[in-house]
């Protein structure tokens, strides 16, 4: 199955390699002609394999009855791509029955790997994945997407733009913990491959208000990811950023 989500990386790879035009589609608010691209490039090789796909880009498509559901962002960090700040990521989850099986992030930038399948942990490039420890806000790092509201008393805070990639930040302890604050919000083809992958790593994944985090639809959600649990119980409790 990964195999397959290699497959479709590599595809988008290509097809961006041959873009001229990387800027605003005019499809809707915030899509880019590299995003439609992308799309297109992956979708064929998802649907080959029998999945059914939620993408970001083209909605709900192929077979409804099959066993898995892809959940793809084609380009996370669109921006950061249109603008060419190598931060921007393919990010593929499949879902079965009992939730999030197998997770892929790729840096489509660098070509840096992130995996993870249920059960069977998480790698960057091979080399297994292990969050920083850092239970105390004082001295943590935290990736944040949003305005917080004030100072909540961490170390230092980075925006980086790709949800995806600063999941998987936490997973391998360059980031202490990333969140939602102020009204940002995310879907899931923006995290539940990262989200996999920081579980397979060990890192605590929660939802601010409390609501189911794996959603199979265009439900947003507020997640926080943190190296442990500690971090993310001081976290949780910001609730005015």
């Amino acid at each position: 199955m990964l195999g397959v989500l290699d497959d479709a990386v590599q595809a988008i790879r290509q097809a961006l390699d041959g873009l001229s035009e990387w800027g605003l589609a005019g499809t809707r608010p915030g899509q880019y002609h590299l995003d439609l691209a992308a799309d297109g490039a992956a979708l064929p090789i998802l649907h080959g394999a029998g999945f059914a796909v939620l993408s970001e880009e083209s909605g709900m498509t192929g077979e409804s009855t099959s066993r898995f559901l892809a959940v793809i962002d084609p380009v996370d960090g669109s921006t950061n791509a249109h603008r060419k700040i190598p931060f921007y990521a393919t990010s593929i989850c499949v879902l079965d029955a009992e939730g999030p099986l197998v997770g892929l992030v790729v840096n489509l930038a660098t070509g840096t790997r992130y995996a993870a399948v249920r059960g069977g942990g998480a790698d960057r490039d091979g080399a297994a994945l292990k969050p920083s420890g850092c239970q105390e806000l004082s001295s943590a790092i935290v990736g944040i997407s949003g305005f917080p509201g004030h100072h909540p008393g961490w170390a230092q805070f980075r925006t980086l733009g790709a949800a995806s990639l600063e999941f998987c930040a936490v997973a391998e302890g360059v980031l202490d913990a990333y969140m939602l604050v102020g009204r940002s919000t995310l879907y899931g083809w923006d995290y539940l491959a990262g989200l996999l992958i920081c579980q397979e790593a060990g890192a605590v994944v929660v939802e601010r208000d409390g609501a189911e985090l794996v959603v199979r639809d265009d439900a947003p959600r507020r997640p926080i990811v943190a190296a442990t649990s500690q971090l993310a119980a001081r976290l949780l409790k910001e609730e005015s950023l």
